[in-house]
C-alpha cells in the first residue's frame, strides 16, 4: 500500500522518502517543492544547523561521519547536506557517494544528501537552505551542511549556518591560503584536522595570530586538534559547538543571526529568479543581439552594455500598462 499522507504530512512524520522528494522537488524548482516549503515552514527552526567549510582534503567528510556517529550515540538524528561539484553534463552531484558516511546509510536516525552547486558562488546551490528547512521540519536534531572547496568564495556558508565551523590541516599551502585570504573572519570553530602532522603547532601558532589582528567579538574562537578517522578530539569539537549555540541564545544573537541568513537567501532567490526571467526576455531580442555584436567586435565594453540594459529594464518596468 502506497505511504498514508502528502508529502509535507509525510516528512513531518520523519518519512525518509517525503523528505528525499521533496528535495529533489526544491532542487527542480519545482512549483510543488516550493509548495512543501510554504507547508512544513513553521515546523522549522529547531535543528541546530551547523556549516563545516574548508579547503579540499581537509577531512571534512571524514569530520561530518566522526561527527555523526558521536550524535547518534547521544540519540540524536543527523542531516548531512553535501554540496558537491556540478557535473558538465548533467548537472548532478558528482561526489554522492559520500564514501565516508556509508556507514551510516542505514540507520533511520540519519539523512545524507548531496546536491550539485551547479556553479554558484561559494559552492552553495540556490536551494541549500530551503533543503536545509525541510531536514529541519522533518524532525532532525543537527543539520550538517558541507561545502565543497573553492577557496575565498565559500565564505557565503556563513549566511546558511547558525555555527560555521572551518576545518584546516597542517602543511597545506590550501589552508595557509585560506588564512591570507580573509577566511578566519567567518569561522565560530576552527578545527586543525590530521593533528598528528609535524607542523600542527606551528598552524595552531599561526592561526592564533591571525585571529588576534581580526575585530574581537564577544565570541572567542576555539581551536581543535582532531584525528577525525580515530574519533579524537571529535567530542571537543561538539562541545565547542554547543558552546556556541549556547553563547548565541544568551546573548540573543541566534534570532539575529537567522533573521541575516533567511534575508540573504530570499535576496538570493530573487536574484536567481530575476536572472533566468531575463534570460528568457532577451533569447529573441533583436536589440540584446545587436549590443553583443558591438561587445564582441570590441566597439562595446560589457559594463556599458550592462547598464544599457538595465536602463531599458527600468524604462520597461516604468512604462504605465497598455490597454483600456
Amino acid at each position: 500500500m502506497p505511504p498514508e499522507g502528502t508529502i509535507a504530512e509525510r516528512l513531518l512524520r520523519g518519512d525518509k522518502r517525503a523528505l528525499a522528494r521533496a528535495i529533489s522537488l526544491v532542487e527542480d524548482d519545482e512549483p510543488e517543492g516550493w509548495e512543501i516549503v510554504r507547508e512544513v515552514y513553521p515546523h522549522t527552526g529547531k535543528a541546530a544547523l551547523v556549516g563545516l567549510t574548508g579547503p579540499p582534503g581537509a577531512g571534512k567528510s571524514t569530520l561530518i561521519a566522526a561527527l555523526t556517529k558521536a550524535r547518534r550515540a547521544q540519540e540524536r538524528t543527523v542531516a548531512v547536506l553535501s554540496i558537491d561539484p556540478s557535473s558538465p553534463f548533467t548537472h548532478g552531484a558528482l561526489l554522492g557517494d559520500r564514501i565516508r558516511l556509508t556507514e551510516h546509510f542505514l540507520d533511520p536516525g540519519v539523512f545524507i544528501r548531496s546536491m550539485a552547486n551547479r556553479g554558484a558562488l561559494g559552492g552553495l546551490a540556490e536551494a541549500t537552505l530551503q533543503a536545509a528547512l525541510l531536514m529541519d521540519a522533518s524532525g532532525k536534531d543537527d543539520v550538517y551542511l558541507e561545502t565543497v572547496g573553492v577557496g575565498q568564495a565559500e565564505v557565503d556558508i556563513i549566511d546558511h549556518a547558525d555555527t560555521v565551523v572551518l576545518v584546516l590541516i597542517p602543511g597545506s599551502g590550501d589552508s595557509v591560503q585560506a588564512l591570507k585570504a580573509g577566511v578566519m573572519e567567518i569561522p565560530d570553530v576552527i578545527v586543525v584536522n590530521k593533528a598528528d602532522h609535524p607542523l600542527t603547532e606551528t598552524m595552531v601558532r599561526e592561526i592564533r595570530g591571525v585571529l588576534s589582528l581580526a575585530p574581537q567579538r564577544g565570541w572567542r574562537v576555539p581551536i581543535v586538534k582532531t584525528e577525525a578517522h580515530r574519533g579524537e578530539g571529535v567530542d571537543e569539537v561538539i562541545a565547542k559547538i554547543e558552546e556556541h549555540r549556547e553563547h548565541l541564545i544568551r546573548e540573543g544573537e541566534l534570532q539575529d543571526r537567522r533573521k541575516r541568513n533567511l534575508r540573504s537567501e530570499i535576496l538570493a532567490i530573487c536574484t536567481g529568479r530575476m536572472r533566468r526571467r531575463l534570460e528568457e526576455a532577451l533569447e529573441q531580442d533583436e536589440e540584446f543581439a545587436r549590443m553583443l555584436d558591438q561587445v564582441t567586435e570590441r566597439e562595446l565594453d560589457p559594463a556599458s552594455a550592462a547598464g544599457m540594459l538595465l536602463e531599458r529594464v527600468d524604462a520597461a518596468s516604468a512604462a504605465p500598462p497598455t490597454g483600456g
